[in-house]
């Protein structure tokens, strides 16, 4: 932040790329009187301070405070990084292909990243909000994207022979067919946001300006730099924007630091050359080519769907065209489920608190179409999805675990040591042997109906679930259970041990963050041997989880048997299966054609059952005046699991799920499709099933 009026105003001048002289003629002065306050041999009084403002155009509370201005939207640019001289090309960011790009990876290292950041007054909020654009929407926000700007580039870099070319071209093709852009906004609170200057170290620069520098460390779950790929990764544009709330502010500002990064590879525009990555901002008149970071004003914000729901520190990253690369989700609905399923699977045991202690994480997905809410706001509740191992958790954290279990909530605790390996470079003074960390393994009965039970979870730091593996050779009926073990930092306590414990650990861990295996990092670090610690330190974990299980079983009263085959004999009726009981639709992808005619492909879920379903689909009107009315269908097309009957109805005769597209017939239009919306059902047809 500027120390006085003087630096300020050069620091502006520099932003505005104004001239001593032309301010001197814009506020009627003489230049030595602006050299005089841009060099601190005076200060200009309040009146003209008011008019040195108004022709920086900043606010003149900006001026008094020191504060360096805020930026319009009509100051925002894309810049592009130009190609090398030597020749060299990039085929896009090596860092992105690390990993799968699939939502549930990108679940684990944005919410991991949010844990990281966390500050220490209570648990970090992470908020993933789905949103569907079409229409009027969808080009409301492409002209405040200035997507005219970046639209050749994209064009230019998608060359089919390149795997990046590829997926750009595609979501090229899929924009211009439906009009739908999906965007995946990812939001943290009581986070520590993008802190630092614009260029030297700090979280900003990390993150916006750099490759491969994650600057973690602790008890800090990333260590490659990777993990911020994973949301550029995510869009089929390589296209990533954020806004930032700040824990500590940067040049008097603390609220809307944004910011955007386009990650193309190398392409070319007529005869001028680009390598690939671009920035989105104000022009930085103090840099060749050059966009810095802009404090942004609630309406552009807004404009940009980056708009966030209060002042708590954190960031915004909006993924841009965000899709699952697996091709497993395509409709917002099988979006939204994949990323429950990977918040749940890989971070319960954070969202875990105890009667003492908050969680360190809360979790939330949402889904919108055009700024409506298709599936509200969904908390991710950890009892829920991962009954057993959450219960364990909580009974070690509210210190009610037991040494042995005699009920079927029981929690029991124990010990498995790490034996710590010496570190290189150590002084002659720190050659003596490391010592052990005594983890903590936790064992409770699973319930009757965990699909994957007699499993153990391995974590540290901040509880994100680092591997989950069935432990093989159990003894003949054993008790079903869950297993969990605490290492390091995630053990509660604090001592040298813990902290040696979670540093072996963290080199441990490959880039995906699943195991705990040999690694560069561990090789580098540690004299010969560690990977053997490690090995012997899960094999330990395991063997000691089948040690429980024999005293258990050793524990049991004769009469009543093991407990295999008191579950083959219980008399209790077992309970019915939920089931669907009649066909739905499970998504809608829509789009309209030349002649204003609807297209609509519609997958429909329905129960198994020996006669087929006959099913009669419907699409309706929903226009402006908000009525529902039918529509005829020009066309309809069985496509998977499905057949067309002679009275024109659809038959499901296999499966679970089927799918089939349709054509409305334009000349039974209500009103014109550009300004309506359609809906779809499947009722049941009057016709038997033949």
């Amino acid at each position: 932040m500027p120390q006085d009026f003087a630096e300020w105003l050069e620091g502006v001048l520099r932003q505005r790329g104004m001239s001593q002289k032309a301010l001197a003629e814009m506020i009627d002065v003489t230049p030595a009187a602006v050299n005089g306050w841009v060099n601190g041999r005076s200060v200009p009084r309040y009146e003209k301070i008011t008019l040195i403002a108004a022709a920086l155009e900043v606010a003149v509370e900006d001026a008094v405070d020191l504060r360096m201005p805020g930026t319009s939207s009509s100051e925002l640019e894309w810049m592009f990084r130009e190609a090398p001289k030597d020749g060299g090309r990039e085929g896009g960011n090596a860092a992105a292909f690390a990993f799968a790009a699939n939502l549930e990876v990108l679940a684990r290292e944005a919410t991991q990243n949010s844990l990281d950041e966390r500050l220490e007054d209570g648990p970090v909020v992470s908020r993933f909000v789905l949103h569907e654009l079409t229409g009027q929407p969808l080009q409301d926000f492409l002209r405040a994207l200035r997507w005219d700007e970046i639209e050749k580039h994209l064009q230019a870099a998608a060359d089919p022979s390149q795997k990046v070319g590829r997926v750009l071209l595609d979501g090229l093709h899929e924009l211009e067919r439906t009009q739908r852009l999906v965007l995946l906004r990812v939001d943290d609170y009581n986070a520590t946001g993008l802190t630092g200057p614009e260029y030297e170290d700090g979280r900003f620069s990390r993150v916006i300006r750099r490759t491969l520098d994650s600057g973690k460390a602790d008890t800090q779950g990333g260590s490659y730099g990777l993990g911020k790929a994973a949301l550029w990764a995510a869009s089929r544009f390589g296209l990533v924007l954020v806004n930032s709330t700040l824990s500590q502010p940067q040049n008097g500002r603390w609220e809307r630091r944004m910011a955007g990064r386009l990650e193309l590879p190398w392409h070319a525009i007529g005869a001028q050359e680009f390598a690939g990555p671009a920035w989105f901002g104000a022009v930085d008149h103090e840099r060749e080519n050059a966009a810095r970071s802009w404090w942004g004003d609630p309406e552009t914000a807004r404009s940009l769907h980056l708009e966030r729901d209060d002042s708590a520190p954190g960031t915004s990253f909006l993924v841009i065209g965000a899709y699952d690369g697996s091709g497993d989700a395509e409709q917002l609905e099988e979006m939204h489920e994949l990323l429950v399923r990977g918040i749940a699977r890989n971070f319960w045991a954070s969202m875990v608190g105890g009667e003492r202690s908050e969680p360190l994480l809360r979790a939330s997905v949402a889904s919108w179409r055009n700024g409506r809410t298709v599936i509200a706001e969904q908390r991710i509740d950890p009892h829920h999805h991962e009954p057993a191992r959450s219960r364990a958790v909580k009974a070690f954290l509210d210190g009610r675990t037991v040494p042995e279990i005699t009920g079927r909530d029981d929690v029991l605790e124990t010990a498995v040591t790490l034996k710590l390996p010496r570190e290189k470079g150590a002084s002659p003074a720190d050659r003596v042997a490391p010592g052990t960390h005594d983890a903590v393994l936790l064992v409770t009965p699973a319930g009757d109906t965990e699909a994957k039970p007699d499993r153990i979870s391995y974590m540290r730091a901040t509880r994100m679930v680092v591997k989950s593996k069935r432990i093989g050779d159990l003894p003949l009926g054993h008790r079903s259970f869950q297993a969990v073990l605490l290492a390091g930092a995630a053990t509660g306590k604090e001592s040298p041990d813990t902290e040696a414990a979670e540093r072996l650990l963290r080199t441990a861990e490959p880039p995906d963050h699943n195991d705990w295996v040999g690694t560069e990092d561990l090789t580098a670090t540690y004299v010969r041997g560690a990977q053997q610690r490690i090995l012997d330190f899960k094999r330990d974990a395991e063997q000691r989880v089948r040690e429980v299980l024999r005293g258990q079983e050793a524990q049991q009263n004769e009469d009543e048997g093991p407990d295999i085959l008191k579950e083959l004999l219980r008399l209790d009726p077992p309970k019915a299966a939920r089931t669907q009981g009649f066909p739905v639709v499970h998504a809608v992808e829509g789009w309209l054609d030349e002649q204003s005619a609807w297209h609509v492909r519609v997958t429909v879920k329905y129960p198994e059952r020996e006669d087929p379903w006959v099913l009669a689909p419907v699409v309706r009107f929903a226009g402006r005046d908000g009525g529902g009315t039918p529509v005829r269908w020009a066309e309809l097309v069985p496509e998977q699991n499905c057949e067309l009957t002679k009275h024109g109805n659809l038959l499901f005769r296999k499966g679970r799920r089927g799918t089939f597209s349709g054509v409305t017939d334009v000349s039974d239009h209500p009103v014109p499709a550009a300004m309506s919306r359609i809906e779809v059902d499947v009722p049941r047809a009057k016709e038997a099933a033949q």
